[in-house]
């Protein structure tokens, strides 16, 4: 952190950040890092978890990881409390999310349940266990990452587009809850993001790019600045909002 901008600076803070250890969420806690915060990643893959929390210590950064299973909530509450005793979570990024692609008539029942475990239900619970403290103390900050099929209608997208709508919908009603007590929740909507996850759409995700105004698919640092950012003393009077960060998708 260069120190120019206070109001993004995160020092004394403990951030949790799902899946943070690739795409999106590891460029989340990269930047959260750098600007002070201590960082606690969850994940399932225990050697890409290591590997992230090492190359955040290597750059001067505070930085914890914890394996959790986001699909057995269990797991969930268990990451809850054990980033409690990491150190008060006053950020909460819930970045994490499966998207598994295919007609309506063709999603497995196993399908459509884990990724409305991992999307909608994981969530759900981490902030049911960490709002409250948030609240408790008068500040706090929730950052909920959807998509823009959220809010465009895409074949093959039903069962993951539906989930993330569930979280937008979730955004303005944990904003509506905790705000009074000094909570801030906002989500951002990435539109086309080249992360480890979207490799398997193959040239689809740049097709999808084509249809945006800029025209190019986007980084995770692009998405990781307007989560940031959410995440800061500098919105301070953003809440219940999702920013789109989507090429200008919406627009047209």
């Amino acid at each position: 952190m260069d120190g120019t901008d206070m109001t993004q600076d995160f020092a004394g803070r403990t951030a949790l950040v799902t899946g943070g250890n690739s795409g999106i969420g590891r460029a989340v806690a990269g930047q959260l890092a750098r600007r002070g915060a201590h960082v606690v990643i969850s994940g399932r893959d225990v050697v890409r978890g290591s590997r992230a929390v090492e190359e955040i210590r290597a750059d001067g950064g505070r930085a914890d990881f914890v394996q959790a299973d986001l699909a057995d909530l269990a797991s969930v509450r268990s990451l809850a409390k054990q980033a409690i005793d990491l150190g008060q979570v006053d950020v909460l990024i819930n970045n994490a999310g499966i998207f598994p692609f295919g007609p309506t008539a063709e999603v497995p029942e196993s399908d459509f349940d884990a990724v409305y475990a991992v999307n909608v239900r994981a969530p759900f619970y981490l902030v049911a266990e960490l709002a409250p403290l948030m609240a408790a103390r008068g500040a706090g900050a929730i950052v909920n990452v959807t998509t823009i099929v959220a809010y465009v209608g895409m074949a093959g997208m039903a069962a993951y587009g539906s989930s993330k709508a569930a979280v937008e919908l979730l955004t303005r009603a944990w904003a509506a809850e905790f705000g009074p007590a000094g909570v801030r929740v906002n989500a951002v909507s990435p539109g086309p993001i080249r992360t480890e996850g979207t490799a398997v759409m193959g040239e689809n995700l740049d097709n999808l790019a084509a249809t945006t105004p800029l025209q190019r698919v986007g980084a995770p640092d692009e998405v990781a600045e307007g989560i940031v950012f959410l995440a800061s003393d500098a919105a301070s009077l953003v809440h219940g909002a999702t920013l789109p960060i989507d090429g200008g998708r919406l627009a047209v």
